[in-house]
């Protein structure tokens, strides 16, 4: 798996929800493979800055643990994260998008990035549905970045029904929604929220890890990851 790490400076917010265009070319004129998909996104030209980051460090996270398998990504928006899943693991044969609507630009997106990797052409599907009906196998890679609120429950559930493996990177957390009530007077109800989440996975039979992204992306930088264990 090629990559690593993006060095991020003050000159250059990688939080910024300001789009990427061509304007911002210059940034990307390494020869890294990081340098080669902003340059992809910059000429698509329609996604913030953060969601290049976010997706960069979560899939080269995600694929140092889990190879193989259809990548599927819920709430997936742009479909950037399953785009990049398939780039640094090509043993995945594909990748399915699936949120409530698909944003019209996801086409300029995929078209840029399959100029750049005409591998990725077929290769990746759009589905305009809810989260809650999709079919997953046992054999899929879950993702998610930024599920906001009781969403990225829904994920991890899904992910549990099915047995797949599973990684998401929870926002906007809703304590009144959860049953973290009871552990936020020691830690704060955000992280409490998400340890219930990591409790939940490993109740199921999960083998859990807990990692994060870099700050200076998002505050929001939680990742949570996990696998089935064998029965």
């Amino acid at each position: 798996m090629a990559g690593g790490g993006v060095e991020i400076t003050r000159q250059f917010d990688a939080g910024g929800k300001s789009r990427l265009t061509e304007h911002d070319l210059p940034r990307f004129a390494g020869e890294t493979l990081f340098d080669r998909i902003g340059t992809a996104v910059c000429q698509a030209g329609c996604l913030p800055r953060k969601e290049l980051f976010e997706a960069w460090e979560v899939a080269r996270r995600t694929r140092r643990l889990f190879r193989g398998g259809r990548v599927v990504d819920l709430a997936g928006g742009h479909g950037l994260l399953a785009a990049i899943m398939l780039i640094l693991d090509d043993s995945s044969s594909s990748a399915l998008v699936v949120d409530t609507a698909i944003p019209e630009s996801a086409s300029k997106l995929a078209a840029a990035l399959e100029s750049a990797w005409p591998r990725l052409a077929g290769r990746i599907s759009y589905v305009a549905q809810s989260l809650e009906t999709v079919q997953l196998t046992a054999d899929d890679v879950v993702v998610s970045s930024h599920a906001c609120g009781s969403l990225t429950d829904v994920v991890i559930d899904r992910a549990i029904g099915a047995g797949a493996r599973v990684a998401v990177l929870p926002c906007c957390h809703n304590l009144d929604q959860s049953n973290a009530e009871d552990l936020t007077g020691w830690i704060d109800g955000a992280l409490a929220i998400d340890v219930r989440r990591a409790e939940r996975l490993r109740a199921s039979g999960y083998r859990v890890w807990t990692q994060t992204i870099p700050e200076a992306i998002t505050p929001k930088n939680r990742l949570l990851l996990g696998s089935a264990l064998p029965r």
